[in-house]
């Protein structure tokens, strides 16, 4: 079993520890799925350039690891807030959390700077597939940490292109952190399925 740093966002933090989020997906790199065989992305060489395949069952191709692997969560986060100890995380503080005006002027380390000794949120991989982005189904958005569906915001979601209102909430959700372009060149994504410990 093995331990890998993984970088969440406020509002996913959010979700994880309400229990609302079970899922999330990553970019597919340096490997592409190419109907069922694993490719190895081209490589120049002095003779050309090359293309290796790998045998997907032989190889763990995921970079957060495979099923049993850990991830600890990595969040926006500060220290000595109150006292030289404290720790205060962004997605969960409050400006009634602190003594009124210090929020505000907080000055919030970046979740890619947290430490491991520092972070609060550990994730068991119980699940790895690969997808296309936009073959998300309506109950892995709500994975995702999507709200749940109704039927009148559901026809206000395929006026604007998608199926249900939990899909257009992760699609839009998607288009924030990586560009609407992204989304519409519907990337090879892992799906990794996890839970809290």
């Amino acid at each position: 079993m093995k331990e890998r740093g993984i970088i969440f966002n406020a509002e996913m933090v959010r979700a994880i520890l309400d229990g609302r989020k079970t899922q999330t997906r990553r970019i597919v790199k340096n490997v592409m799925p190419d109907n069922g065989i694993w490719l190895k992305k081209p490589t120049k060489t002095r003779s050309g350039a090359t293309t290796h395949v790998l045998d997907a069952p032989k190889h763990n191709l995921c970079p957060l690891g495979k099923v049993g692997d850990r991830l600890w969560v990595r969040e926006t986060f500060k220290t000595g807030v109150c006292t030289e100890s404290t720790i205060a995380y962004k997605a969960t503080h409050k400006p009634s959390d602190l003594e009124e005006g210090w929020y505000e002027e907080i000055k919030w380390t970046p979740s890619i700077h947290m430490p491991r000794r520092y972070s609060r949120i550990t994730l068991e991989i119980t699940n790895i597939r690969v997808e296309r982005l936009n073959d998300i189904s309506q109950s892995d958005a709500i994975a995702e940490g999507a709200p749940p569906s109704h039927p009148t915001i559901d026809a206000i979601s395929r006026e604007c292109g998608f199926p249900d209102f939990s899909r257009s909430w992760f699609g839009q959700t998607w288009w924030h952190i990586y560009g609407k372009k992204n989304w519409q060149d519907n990337p090879w994504v892992w799906v990794i399925e996890f839970k809290r410990i």
